[in-house]
């Protein structure tokens, strides 16, 4: 069976049909190449534990049982560090048996390290849609490094349509991706750790933040090409690779892959069509950033280790918009970057 990625045009008629619903009007710019961007609502409900519904149940029956007490997001709330949060989407599905959806957290909540999981009624996986999905979508928000300011509106994941077709001949391919223990900055920053106390970040206040405030930067050793993992910390990396996707397909990137080591790897798995090339500048590739976390030991990286893998997939058609090129993009081109909430 062959499935091809939903290209904006496709979302765009989407939401005309009603297939896409929302509570609010969804703008342009919420349509990417290859995915859309989904919004937080009024309220956001506390719980102690993360949880999915499972079969027969719904989120508002599983909240009413778990909430401990309801946020209002029509105003900036804080929302503190390892506190687990429920909110409702903005956005709900009436998906036909041929096409499912399956999310991601954006770039910026990834590098921010906001855990970010896409919830559905009856669901018995985060992040997955299933084929024939009709009804509300929900986010569990945790940040894990910093406090967030977050309101009504602001996006934190984006959802990627999956639809069944018989005219995509090409399979699946995958592209290893390995670390940059090098740095190509004549700074020779490598990496950068999230210091463990810290102001808040308002999700929406763009380049205002002192980087240093927030991060420390680590640097290569002469001959030294390694770097080893704290447990639990969280660092922010670059690939060795430079990565260009093409304008007919997209990319993801596996989160957790054992044969690596206990290493969770990049939290915003999304990569749109035309990541890191150009129409003007054939010289504009760029690199995968990488959010890095170890679990439960010491880990030590060398240069050039794999860390992850790039599962490409055909659109079902060139998108309407290409990254970088029709729309905004804070992150094409890029090397070791942090998110755009920082100078």
């Amino acid at each position: 069976m062959n499935f091809g990625i939903w290209p904006s045009q496709w979302i765009r008629r989407a939401i005309e049909a009603g297939i896409i619903s929302s509570s609010a009007p969804i703008s342009e710019a919420a349509i990417q190449p290859a995915s859309l961007d989904l919004r937080l609502g009024d309220r956001a409900y506390r719980v102690p534990t993360s949880f999915l519904p499972g079969k027969g149940n719904s989120v508002a029956q599983r909240l009413s049982d778990l909430a401990t007490h309801e946020v209002d997001l029509t105003k900036p709330q804080v929302l503190e560090r390892n506190c687990v949060h429920i909110i409702p989407l903005q956005e709900s599905l009436r998906l036909d048996e041929r096409t499912s959806a399956r999310a991601n957290p954006k770039s910026s909540s990834g590098r921010l390290d906001i855990f970010v999981r896409l919830i559905a009624d009856c669901g018995t996986a985060f992040d997955e849609i299933p084929a024939g999905y009709s009804g509300a979508l929900f986010a569990e928000v945790v940040p894990r490094s910093f406090p967030v300011i977050a309101r009504v509106g602001d996006s934190l994941n984006q959802l990627r349509f999956r639809e069944v077709t018989s005219d995509l001949k090409r399979p699946s391919r995958t592209f290893p991706v390995s670390i940059d223990l090098e740095g190509a900055a004549a700074s020779g920053i490598v990496a950068y750790r999230a210091r463990k106390t810290t102001g808040l970040i308002d999700l929406q206040q763009i380049g205002k933040y002192d980087r240093n405030d927030f991060w420390e930067a680590i640097q290569c050793r002469p001959g030294r090409r390694e770097l080893v993992l704290v447990p639990d910390e969280f660092y922010i990396m670059a690939s060795l690779e430079d990565i260009e996707i093409g304008e007919d397909e997209a990319a993801e990137m596996i989160a957790y892959d054992t044969a690596v080591g206990e290493v969770r790897v990049h939290y915003a798995g999304f990569l749109d069509p035309f990541f890191g090339k150009s129409k003007f500048n054939t010289n504009n590739s760029s690199k995968v950033v990488l959010e890095i976390r170890s679990h439960d030991v010491p880990f030590m990286l060398d240069h050039g280790q794999r860390v992850g893998t790039l599962i490409f997939e055909d659109m079902i058609e060139t998108p309407d918009k290409l990254y970088g090129q029709q729309i905004k993009s804070n992150y094409q081109g890029q090397g070791l970057k942090l998110s755009k909430q920082f100078i």
